[in-house]
């Protein structure tokens, strides 16, 4: 039975119109301007209808990653997690909020997935500012309160790598399903026994698969959070710390997550784990919280190393390399960088050996012709025309181990 002691179906109605309130009173930014403590000084703009980008005002040469966000109470005013948001862009990465720069009403889970699809369609738009400056392998969700529930929505697209719930739990049991069905690492940045969502993420965590590699943060600053302090306070902190590792492979910035002196670990977070590795290192057991859900431990899974392919002969060729991003007990998520020779190509196909064991789960970025043993991979639509060394991203997720596949490129 899920414990809405706190939120119910019934009280939902009643808090929602509160919470925006408390939105409005303390994360409503001031004035935009350029900011945020990474590299890449961040600002907003309203490129994208009825939502909100935040980006690095010169755009590092490093590909950005993609974090797409539902506002609290779903409001639709796009800078109500301004200052949150901006601190995450100034790291290296394109952010989209739901709704308009201060725009009224509400946002929809759809909302989250434009986001997506404007994302991938402007980094293959020649002319644009997010021309080829993407990785589009890389996408993260996100929502506080009523925006995590979005997130949780669409959590399943196959394009996302990590989801990200602040301050959000399911309402009903009738919604569990959304959680048998995650299948990518999940964090929970939720504030404490106070927090009005504590008792709904509890319940949450001890309703994940098995095997599932998640990370549970609490901080004693109740449902507000932290998003309005200056770069986003706290929680602006740890939310640049997991998404650099999860969607940018920065072992460091995964040292706040796992091992036994953990970043976040004896500090005023109280944080439980599963089936989170750095390195292939599984993370301990968790350090003592307020909620009794277990956290198991799998076997450690070995850290491959990077496995490039050959390029073809001649100039109009193309070349592949696979990287393992992660391994657990019962799958892996990978990576295959394509570039192209000295030449330009219109297309290229892939030959993909799995291990013995291993299959494709979810593919995106590409289309695939078989999910075990020897695959074949062809470029989207979107992804096929590279300029001479371009390069173009895809990724899969899979079942058994990642570990000694091979890839070869042919251009089209």
């Amino acid at each position: 039975m899920r414990k809405r002691s706190i939120i119910s179906a019934g009280l939902a109605a009643a808090v929602v119109p509160l919470l925006a309130g408390i939105v409005a009173l303390t994360n409503t930014p001031a004035a935009a301007a350029v900011g945020g403590s990474g590299p890449y000084p961040a600002d907003w703009d309203g490129s994208l209808q009825n939502h909100t980008v935040y980006r690095p005002v010169t755009i590092p040469s490093q590909r950005l990653p993609i974090y797409v966000w539902g506002n609290g109470a779903c409001s639709a005013n796009g800078l109500s997690q301004a200052n949150f948001l901006r601190e995450i862009a100034s790291h290296g990465f394109l952010v989209i909020a739901n709704g308009s720069p201060n725009g009224s009403g509400s946002t929809t889970s759809q909302m989250l997935t434009q986001s997506i699809d404007w994302a991938i369609s402007e980094n293959g738009r020649q002319g644009s500012v997010l021309y080829n400056r993407l990785d589009t392998s890389k996408i993260a969700v996100g929502g506080f309160s009523c925006g995590g529930l979005e997130a949780y929505a669409v959590s399943n697209d196959p394009r996302i790598s990590t989801t990200t719930i602040f301050s959000s739990g399911l309402l009903n049991d009738a919604d569990d399903y959304q959680l048998r069905r995650l299948t990518k690492p999940i964090a929970y940045f939720i504030g404490g026994t106070s927090d009005i969502a504590y008792p709904n993420a509890i319940d949450d965590w001890g309703k994940l698969p098995s095997g599932l590699p998640a990370f549970m943060g609490n901080l004693n600053v109740g449902h507000g959070g932290t998003y309005g302090q200056t770069n986003g306070g706290e929680f602006g902190r740890v939310a640049v710390l997991w998404l650099k590792w999860r969607l940018k492979g920065d072992t460091a910035a995964g040292g706040a997550f796992v091992g036994n002196n953990c970043g976040l670990c004896n500090t005023q977070w109280q944080i439980q784990r599963k089936n989170l590795t750095l390195d292939g290192t599984p993370s301990p057991s968790p350090s003592p919280s307020p909620s009794p859900s277990p956290s198991p431990s799998p076997s450690p899974s070995p850290s491959p190393s990077p496995s490039p392919s050959p390029s073809p002969s001649g100039t109009q060729g193309c070349s592949a390399t696979y990287t393992v991003q992660d391994q657990w007990g019962g799958g892996f998520v990978s990576s295959i960088t394509v570039t192209a020779g000295s030449a330009a190509i219109n297309g290229w196909r892939l030959a993909l050996t799995l291990p013995s064991g291993a299959a494709i789960t979810s593919l995106w970025n590409g289309v695939n012709s078989g999910t075990s043993g020897s695959v074949t991979v062809t470029n989207q639509s979107y992804n096929g025309r590279l300029a001479a060394g371009q390069s173009a991203t895809l990724g899969f997720q899979g079942t058994g181990t990642g570990a000694g596949a091979t890839v070869t490129c042919t251009a089209t």
